[in-house]
């Protein structure tokens, strides 16, 4: 029986989340992609907290453009973020979606940032 989109996505997020895990000084960036919008999170595991977020739907991301910019808009605001906390290096988690389109553009956006 053939898998539904849905379930092939939680299958690879689980075998992602086996290996991917965030500290305090080295958090996970966890990504997840809807039809209309994106969103990250810096997220440390050991504590089991959201040290922050950043989506396409805050006031401060001008919704201007196509959805791939938009991304690109939030993963630079997701680097300012992790740069006011003092962090550096970051893991980052695909959630088990494809690393291109616009999780590719999100994960550009944070690297050139810092």
């Amino acid at each position: 029986m053939a898998l539904s989109k849905l379930e092939r996505r939680v299958r690879i997020k689980h075998r992602i989340r086996k290996v991917v895990t965030g500290t305090a000084d080295r958090p996970r960036l966890s990504v997840f992609r809807s039809n209309k919008e994106i969103y990250a999170q810096l997220v440390d595991d050991n504590a089991g907290t959201t040290l922050g977020s950043v989506s396409s739907r805050d006031k401060e991301i001008e919704a201007a453009g196509s959805k791939l910019e938009v991304a690109k808009v939030v993963g630079k605001a997701i680097a300012e973020k992790a740069n006011k906390a003092g962090i550096e290096a970051v893991a980052f988690d695909r959630n088990g979606f494809l690393y291109h389109g616009r999780v590719k553009a999100l994960a550009d956006a944070a690297r050139e940032a810092g």
